[in-house]
C-alpha cells in the first residue's frame, strides 16, 4: 500500500535511499512515485505542515531520557526487520519502503498506515494523516502506549513473528491505536470526529470500540474480529482479549453501565461481560463465558447462563477456580 511521505513536498531535497544500490540516489525515485500513483491516484502532495514537523523535531531534540532511548531502539529494530523482510521478499520493497523505511519516526509511520487503512473516497488519507499525526506527535502518553502494545503482542502472541509484522498486519493492534486517537479527540470534545473514526474502524477492522472507553497500556487484541467495547468500559494495563468478546451493558441501566477490567486480565474468545461489573486483576475468563457478576482477582471464571427448561427462567452458572502461583502479567493466550 502506498504511503504518505514525511517530506513537505515531493520537490524537497530527499534523503539517501536505504534500499538502493546507489547510496546517493533520491529516496523518492520514479519507481516509488509510480507505485504511489498506481495504488493511490488521489494522494496529496502535502501531507504534513512545517509547523508539525518543527514540533516533532523540537520534541526529539529535547527528549533524552533512558525510556525514550529504549523507544528509539524499538523503531530502529522495526526498520531493521523491514530491511530483512525486503531481502527475503524483494517484491515487497515498495510496500515496506512506503510503509516503514521512508519515515523518520514511529508516529509518522503509524499516522500514515492508519490514514491509508481508514480512508475512503470521501475521507481523504491526507486529511486523516494530518489529524493522526497531530495527535500522536503532541501526546507522548499515547506513543508510549503504542510501543507497550507492540511489545505486548510480540511477547504474548506466539503467531507474531516480528514487531514490523504486528505493525503492518495485526488489525487488533491497528484498531487499538485508532481508538487511542479517537479517545483523545473525544476527551477534547471533538465527539463527531471521534465517532467517525470509530465507525471507520468498525467497517475496516470489524472492531467496535466506543471512543469514550478508557484503555490502558500493553493491550493485546488477538484476532480482534467481533470485539465490542462500550462507552463507559475501563480496561487496565497488560490485558489480553481474544476475538468476539463483548464488554457491554445489560440494557437495563444508563450512565456508568459497562465492565471494569483490571490489570493482567485474560478474556477468552466469545466471552460476554455485561454490566458495570469488576473483573479483578490477573483474572481469567474462559472462552464462551457470560459474566454478569464480579470476578475476584486471580481467579478463573467459566460458564454460561442456562435456561431452565421447566420454568423458562435464566439460571446463572459461574464456576470459580482460585489460581495459585500464577503471576499477574503471565496472561499468554491459553484458551
Amino acid at each position: 500500500m502506498a504511503a504518505c511521505m514525511h517530506h513537505t513536498s515531493r520537490t524537497h531535497t530527499a534523503q539517501t535511499n536505504p534500499l538502493s544500490c546507489e547510496p546517493n540516489r533520491s529516496q523518492i525515485d520514479d519507481n516509488v512515485y509510480n507505485y504511489v500513483k498506481f495504488c493511490r491516484p488521489g494522494f496529496p502532495d502535502l501531507v504534513i505542515s512545517q509547523n508539525q514537523q518543527k514540533t516533532i523535531l523540537t520534541r526529539r531534540a529535547d527528549d533524552t531520557s533512558d525510556q525514550d532511548e529504549d523507544e528509539g531502539d524499538l523503531w530502529l529494530r522495526m526498520k531493521d526487520e523491514a530491511r530483512s523482510d525486503v531481502e527475503q521478499e524483494p517484491i515487497l520493497s515498495s510496500y515496506y519502503f512506503s510503509s516503514i523505511l521512508s519515515h523518520n519516526s514511529l508516529e509518522n509511520a503509524l499516522a500514515n498506515h492508519l490514514s491509508i487503512k481508514l480512508s475512503d473516497s470521501t475521507l481523504p488519507s491526507g486529511t486523516l494523516y494530518d489529524l493522526f499525526l497531530g495527535v500522536l506527535a503532541e501526546e507522548q502518553k499515547i506513543m508510549r502506549a503504542v510501543k507497550d502494545d507492540l511489545k505486548a503482542v510480540k511477547e504474548r502472541d506466539p503467531a507474531c513473528i516480528s514487531y514490523v509484522h504486528c505493525f503492518l498486519n495485526f488489525k487488533g493492534f491497528l484498531a487499538c491505536q485508532s481508538h487511542r486517537v479517537a479517545h483523545k479527540l473525544w476527551s477534547q470534545g471533538r465527539k463527531v470526529l471521534a465517532l467517525l473514526i470509530q465507525n471507520r474502524v468498525s467497517e475496516v477492522f470489524a472492531v467496535d470500540i466506543h471512543p469514550g472507553a478508557k484503555i490502558g497500556r500493553g493491550i493485546l487484541l488477538d484476532h480482534a474480529t467481533g470485539v465490542v467495547i462500550g462507552e463507559t468500559a475501563v480496561i487496565g494495563d497488560n490485558v489480553s482479549i481474544l476475538h468476539n468478546v463483548t464488554l457491554g451493558g445489560t440494557g437495563k441501566a444508563s450512565g456508568d453501565r459497562h465492565p471494569k477490567i483490571g490489570d493482567g486480565v485474560l478474556i477468552g474468545a466469545g466471552t460476554c461481560v455485561l454490566g458495570n461489573v469488576r473483573i479483578g486483576d490477573g483474572a481469567k475468563i474462559g472462552a464462551g463465558s457470560v459474566v454478569l457478576k464480579e470476578v475476584p482477582p486471580r481467579t478463573t471464571a467459566v460458564g454460561n447462563p442456562a435456561r431452565d427448561n421447566i420454568t423458562g427462567t435464566w439460571v446463572f452458572c459461574l464456576c470459580f477456580e482460585v489460581r495459585t502461583e500464577v503471576p499477574l502479567l503471565a496472561n499468554k493466550r491459553s484458551f
